[in-house]
């Protein structure tokens, strides 16, 4: 039931919990409030009277009983919440606005509590009293006190406001729990309602976004974007299946037909070397390819994240360039460099090197003889750019983001050796450090130029 469900939810429970520490904390603080509200009203309370008693008293000393029975009757006519009894000894009334001694009994501290009808009327409601007793000559008995049914009233209403306040406390916490709760499993049923269809095969479903930037909102920004990655990793594992059963079928096959063939024409030990060789060539071959896939599949997983160190990236590019000038020069291609100095970042030095050695070795077989190639390594905009130009044919506009997708190979470079890996490896370590990789037309509208940029921090 969706009540049970919501009430069991660890986000009901949770505010629960809040409200059940906040309405202890209010129920304290007006414990608090009650206790010294009611406090100063006693002492304000009894302070009067111990100013009545003083001021009786000084009657006293000064004309006798005869004086204190005037001043009490004379005080009886307008006393308003002060309460005088002059008695007997055994309790009769003398004077006073009492109709009657008390029936309760006197504190250790001589103070009094008890009730009384206002008035001589009868079913007057009854009033509560605080007063003091004291002896007079041993003959006589003085009351003298104050109505307290106001500040009992005052303290009912307070202890009454207290369980109200309490009791809004509670529900308002409940409320507020319930709503709270509500919404939370709200958000979280979207992404459980994602993740199903997730399981069940649609990669392509993403958590809906509120806009409101709070949590769950940046969690599902985080989803959403674990879930492109997942499923660009699916799709290119996909595309790896794929193209491994069509460009590496034929090299196989090839293979396997040679060594049928040696086998069933019976032919000499030169001709079964030559054909050995072939064979161990194309199986070198299709080692470097299962190499590739499986360095670009490491690069894209972020296996090697880890491996990131401090490296010169400038030296890293002399030290390729240094590398590739004899294959530049077998090719009758002019190879030249312009690399700057202070070129730091935290990176793969190795996957950094193998990449600008992938673009180098493409300028190269692509330039053709008396073909230009130029390395080019400096800083722009907090990034440090491994430019790699040639004045081959080029790739056209519309082809430029294919080409780095594993084994795409255009028309005109399928004659050239290769399996078309070495710019989609390029391009992961780009995305590994966060940089981008950039193919553009090169300057003077022919030719190519590969730019890798990486990003300093």
């Amino acid at each position: 039931m969706p009540i049970l469900r919501l009430l069991s939810s660890t986000t009901f429970r949770l505010a629960l919990i809040y409200m059940i520490f906040f309405a202890g904390s209010v129920f304290a603080l007006l414990v608090f409030v009650y206790w010294s509200t009611t406090g100063v009203m006693e002492r304000q309370t009894d302070a009067t009277i111990e100013v009545e008693i003083r001021g009786l008293q000084e009657q006293f000393t000064s004309g006798g009983v005869g004086r204190l029975a005037e001043v009490i009757q004379r005080r009886s006519r307008n006393a308003g919440d002060s309460l005088y009894l002059l008695a007997q000894a055994d309790g009769t009334p003398v004077v006073g606005n009492l109709t009657a001694w008390p029936k309760a009994d006197m504190g250790e501290d001589g103070w009094l509590e008890f009730s009384f009808e206002r008035g001589a009327e009868e079913g007057n409601p009854s009033h509560d009293a605080r007063a003091r007793v004291f002896e007079v000559q041993g003959r006589f008995r003085l009351l003298v006190g104050r109505d307290i049914e106001g500040m009992r009233q005052v303290e009912r209403m307070i202890r009454t406001t207290l369980g109200w306040a309490m009791a809004i406390t509670a529900a308002l916490g409940l409320l507020g729990g319930g709503l709270l709760a509500r919404y939370m499993m709200g958000r979280l049923d979207e992404v459980n309602r994602t993740s199903r269809r997730i399981i069940e095969g649609d990669l392509s479903q993403r958590v809906p976004l509120r806009g409101s930037g709070d949590e769950i909102d940046q969690l599902a920004e985080n989803l959403n974007a674990m879930l492109a990655q997942i499923e660009r990793l699916m799709v290119g594992m996909r595309q790896v299946t794929d193209n491994i059963a069509h460009d590496l079928r034929s090299p196989l096959n090839r293979l396997r037909n040679r060594i049928e063939v040696a086998l069933i024409e019976q032919q000499g030990d030169a001709s079964y070397e030559a054909t050995l060789r072939q064979t161990i060539d194309e199986a070198d071959d299709l080692i470097k390819t299962f190499n590739a896939l499986l360095g670009i599949a490491q690069i894209e997983a972020g296996a090697l994240r880890d491996e990131m160190t401090g490296i010169d990236v400038g030296a890293v590019a002399r030290d390729v360039v240094e590398l590739y000038e004899p294959a530049a020069e077998a090719a009758q291609v002019a190879l030249s460099a312009s690399i700057a100095g202070d070129l730091a970042l935290t990176g793969n030095r190795e996957l950094i090197s193998q990449s600008l050695a992938n673009l180098l070795d493409n300028a190269i077989k692509y330039a053709g003889e008396e073909g230009v190639v130029e390395v080019l390594a400096e800083e722009r905009d907090g990034h440090i750019c491994l430019c790699v130009s040639d004045t081959g044919p080029g790739i056209p506009a519309a082809d430029r983001e294919r080409v780095t997708e594993r084994f795409v190979r255009l028309e005109a470079s399928r004659s050239a050796p290769g399996a078309g890996l070495g710019l989609s490896l390029v391009a992961a370590v780009a995305r590994l450090h966060e940089g981008r990789l950039e193919l553009d037309e090169n300057e003077g509208g022919s030719g190519l130029r590969a730019c890798l940029y990486l990003p300093r921090g």
